[in-house]
């Protein structure tokens, strides 16, 4: 088949009409601007996260500006019992689930030495062992359809030591993701299901924002790490989202990619 055949059908490779898909952490953040843009090109979302208000209320400007349904299901997703729950009400309600984002997750600054036991864990439970609970439960799904995709919201944090902030834990997180993503892209890729991530550099979400608050005196040194000289809002973590949620990225798989305003390329 020529080239030349395929041209006509560029543009909709991007479509997700009729789509179902599953966004954590939809209340706020990428999360919520990633539900958007997925609802904008055609997808239903559920959109899942700890507070029902937030939810509640994207699910209203959704279904107000597009044609998409949403879902708001409140859930704990470090819980497997309640992990299980919610996807079983979106999979009743939808039928099924095409996209999966997991893009919820915490912040906390704190030395190594100084770290509690308990910080640790729940860092790791919250931004770590939870990916893999939403990616079990929907996997199993995807599984049996033979096809799906999953976006891991991970973080250059993943890559890189960030300075000068203390956050030992949640690097070692956000590393697993990106090791997770590419595990499940092998284990899963003879399913037909693609598991990729998006690493965004600082964007200004409300954690990232209430974090500052409290060391304002970082947001130059930041900036002045950022060859684009910017935070990136969550709006810019969209695209690649849209990308790897639709049919335009069938051919990548284990891919983890940088959005970061060129911060890891010193």
């Amino acid at each position: 088949m020529s080239l030349h055949s395929h041209v006509g059908s560029v543009k909709a490779l991007l479509a997700l009409d009729g789509k179902k898909s599953i966004v954590t952490g939809a209340g706020s953040g990428i999360g919520r601007a990633i539900a958007f843009g997925l609802a904008e090109y055609g997808s239903d979302v559920a959109l899942l996260g700890r507070t029902l208000r937030k939810l509640t209320e994207t699910k209203k400007e959704i279904e107000q500006r597009y044609s998409a349904k949403a879902l708001d299901v409140r859930v704990d997703v470090s819980s497997s019992t309640q992990v299980q729950d919610a996807v079983g009400r979106v999979l009743d309600v939808f039928g099924r689930v095409d996209v999966l984002v997991n893009s919820h997750g915490i912040g906390q600054w704190v030395k190594a030495e100084e770290m509690k036991e308990e910080d640790w864990d729940k860092m790791i439970d919250t931004n770590l062992k939870s990916v893999f609970l939403m990616c079990q439960a929907v996997g199993r799904d995807m599984i049996k359809r033979k096809h799906g995709k999953i976006i891991n919201v991970a973080s250059i944090s993943g890559q890189i030591a960030n300075r000068p902030q203390p956050q030992a834990h949640y690097n070692a997180a956000k590393a697993g993701v990106v090791m997770l993503t590419k595990c499940l892209a092998f284990e899963w890729a003879k399913y037909n299901i693609n598991v990729n991530s998006i690493s965004p550099g600082y964007t200004i979400t409300p954690l990232v924002d209430d974090l500052l608050k409290t060391r304002p005196e970082y947001v130059d040194h930041w900036k002045g790490l950022v060859p684009l000289g910017r935070f990136a809002d969550p709006m810019d973590m969209v695209g690649a989202a849209i990308f790897l949620a639709s049919d335009a990225s069938n051919y990548a798989t284990g891919h983890d990619l940088v959005v970061d305003g060129g911060y890891t390329i010193w």
